[in-house]
């Protein structure tokens, strides 16, 4: 396998499924600054131009961070990381899910159409000023209610570390390489987010991606 990755939140995040999983796989970096991933010949591998993609052995591109985790945890189970039994596996989605829409989806948005403008209005379409600061009010006031969550947890659910740990440390962090700060009064994300920095593999943000 390889895996077609570049700077941002969901590269990360396979990466760091990647390594949680005990997996080596080869890592071809894709510049997105320049560009590369909205070239023809990367359009070979992702119509949508978004990474990361996974190459399966079989020349199969697959694209979609969810999509490539439970391909990794079907043909890797152990250690889980979205659920051993069906319930697990249900409950894992369901807060990863409520993570993904209430959460990741209007802070980036918000960042495409607000600070990262610059970079983002020339490649695709963005929402106006107005409408990216409503969006990242919207994300923070669920970050709020993520950390009220977080009450007396190590981790967001199951007393382990799951996916549903990994999207919201990932988003975390891209915000902080942007410039945004966690929202005031999310002490327990604060606790949560340096009890993730201890793990192995969040030193992959500490690496040239």
């Amino acid at each position: 396998m390889k895996l077609y990755s570049s700077l941002g939140p969901n590269p990360r995040f396979i990466r760091m499924f990647i390594l949680e999983k005990g997996l080596d796989i080869e890592r071809v970096h894709i510049d997105i600054l320049t560009a590369e991933n909205r070239q023809p010949d990367f359009a070979d591998k992702n119509i949508l131009g978004t990474t990361p993609v996974l190459e399966l052995d079989n020349g199969f591109m697959l694209s979609e961070i969810m999509a490539i985790a439970e391909y990794l945890e079907e043909t890797h189970p152990e250690p889980a990381l979205i659920g051993s039994t069906a319930l697990e596996r249900a409950e894992v989605r369901m807060w990863t899910r409520r993570i993904d829409l209430e959460i990741a989806v209007p802070m980036t948005l918000g960042f495409r159409g607000g600070v990262g403008r610059p970079m983002f209005e020339p490649r695709m379409d963005v929402v106006g000023p107005e409408g990216a600061a409503d969006l990242s009010r919207m994300s923070d006031n669920k970050w709020r209610w993520l950390d009220t969550q977080l009450e007396g947890k190590d981790y967001i659910c199951q007393d382990k570390f799951t996916m549903a740990d990994l999207i919201a440390y990932c988003f975390v962090q891209f915000g902080y390489t942007v410039g945004w700060s966690l929202p005031e009064g999310t002490g327990n994300l604060a606790k949560f987010v340096d009890r993730i920095d201890k793990r192995p593999s969040a030193q992959v943000w500490k690496d040239s991606e």
